[in-house]
C-alpha cells in the first residue's frame, strides 16, 4: 500500500487524466488539478504525499510552484515533468528543490519509481519533523533553571562548575540534571548532548 497522495498538476486535461489513470492502476491515491493555484488552495502543511507538476503552465509554472510551496512551508516533494528539450528547465527545477524530473514521453516504470522515491522521502522527512517537534515540546517543558543546567551540560561543564557558576549546591544541580534527563527522555549525558547539538534552533534560557 502506497502512503500519501500523489497531487498531479497539469493544465493539459489529457495528460492530467492519463497520469491519474496510470498512477491509480498502480495503487496510488491521486488528486489532480488544472493549475498550481487550484492545488495550493486544496492542500496544507498536514498534507502527505508528493506533487507531479508540468514545468510549463500558465499562471504559476512548475518552477514557481516549487518556490511558492517553500514559502508556504509545504514540504511535499515535487517531481517535474518536462517536454523534449526542456532539460535546462529541469536542471533549474532540481536546483530549486525538485526531487526528480521526467522527460516526455516518459516510461511508466520510471514514473512509478520516481513517485515511490518521492513518497519515501516525504515519509522520512515527516518522521524527522515529528521527532523534532517532540524534542521541542520536551524542551519547552523545562523550567528556566533546567534550561540553564541543560545549556551548561551541553557545553561540557561539570556539576561542580555549574553549581559555582549558578550559585547553587552540587546536590541541587544533580536534582535539576535528573529532572532534565527525565523530561528530555534520555538515558545518558551523551544522548542529551546529541539532542542539543541537533536542535540548534532551540533557544536556551528563553
Amino acid at each position: 500500500m502506497n502512503s500519501g497522495t500523489v497531487f498531479v498538476v497539469d493544465d493539459d486535461a489529457a495528460v492530467r487524466d492519463a497520469l491519474q489513470l496510470l498512477l491509480e492502476s498502480e495503487g496510488f491515491a491521486v488528486s489532480s488539478f488544472p493549475s498550481a493555484p487550484a492545488m495550493l488552495s486544496s492542500i496544507g502543511p498536514e498534507s502527505a504525499g508528493c506533487v507531479i507538476a508540468d514545468v510549463r503552465m500558465p499562471e504559476v509554472s512548475g518552477l514557481d510552484l516549487i518556490l511558492e510551496m517553500k514559502n508556504r512551508n509545504l514540504r511535499l516533494p515535487i517531481i517535474i515533468i518536462t517536454g523534449h528539450g526542456d532539460v535546462p528547465l529541469a536542471v533549474e527545477a532540481m536546483k530549486r528543490g525538485a526531487v526528480d524530473f521526467l522527460e516526455k514521453p516518459f516510461d511508466d516504470d520510471a514514473l512509478f519509481a520516481a513517485v515511490k522515491g518521492a513518497l519515501s522521502k516525504h515519509e522520512a522527512v515527516q518522521s524527522r519533523y515529528a521527532e523534532e517537534r517532540q524534542i521541542s515540546e520536551r524542551f519547552m517543558s523545562l523550567t528556566k533553571r533546567e534550561r540553564e543546567i541543560l545549556e551548561s551540560l551541553a557545553q561540557g561543564r561539570s556539576n561542580k562548575v555549574i553549581a559555582h557558576d549558578l550559585g547553587i549546591s552540587v546536590r541541587t544541580v544533580e536534582a535539576h540534571r535528573a529532572n532534565v534527563m527525565a523530561k528530555m527522555r534520555v538515558k545518558n549525558l551523551a544522548e542529551l548532548v546529541r539532542i542539543v547539538l541537533n536542535g540548534r534552533n532551540m533557544s536556551f534560557g528563553a
